[in-house]
């Protein structure tokens, strides 16, 4: 979100002031942490966010295509190019958990911390229907177990969320390591 033209110059800044410190604050510590953080880290009062977002979710809608729609639009454009159905199944929920894994905000957004966010609630939408798509493909091709659902799918990426806020001491070279024995686990031995 950019500031209206019709602000004055300091007041641009102040929004973009703002707009970048939430980044900061939303990526290190998901998008529920206190806006009293973002306020400091903006260096401006409470009140200025409200003021020119209206709160939480207006700074949060402002600040979603940044923060993980960007990334999230990329794991399926490159699982969308890929031609083995495996292959584009695998990099689409390795690219979501390792999201995941990456900024607390994904965790948030992919497990609807904050369902009153429409911006939030449609990137769901989209990752969850690509999901189904490359699921029902690689169990069409035979590679992915027929018994899997979209739900269960939906879930196993839920569950990675809770995994990675219980056991945060974890390494990325770890989580990686047990997302393959997951990833293993659904693939169709032949």
């Amino acid at each position: 979100m950019s500031a209206p033209q019709g602000q004055r110059a300091d007041a641009r800044r102040n929004t973009e002031g703002i707009r970048r410190a939430a980044l900061d604050v939303f990526r290190a510590g998901g998008l529920t942490t206190p806006l009293d953080e973002v306020a400091r880290a903006a260096g401006v009062s409470k009140g200025t966010i409200y003021h020119r977002f209206g709160g939480r979710r207006g700074l949060i809608d402002a600040v979603v295509d940044d923060l993980v729609a960007e990334r999230i639009a990329g794991i399926v454009t490159t699982a969308g190019t890929m031609g083995d159905a495996w292959e584009r199944f695998a990099h689409y929920l390795t690219g979501i958990w390792l999201l995941q894994f990456d900024e607390p905000a994904a965790n948030d957004v992919l497990m609807r911390s904050l369902p009153d966010s429409e911006p939030l609630s449609q990137l769901c939408c989209k990752a969850q229907d690509f999901a189904a798509e490359v699921l029902e493909e690689a169990q069409r091709a035979g590679v992915v177990r027929p018994d899997l659902t979209p739900d269960d799918l939906n879930t196993l990426i839920l569950e990675r969320g809770v995994v990675i806020r219980a056991c945060d001491q974890q390494t990325r070279e770890q989580y990686e390591r047990r997302l393959g024995f997951i990833l293993d686990g659904l693939r169709v031995v032949r």
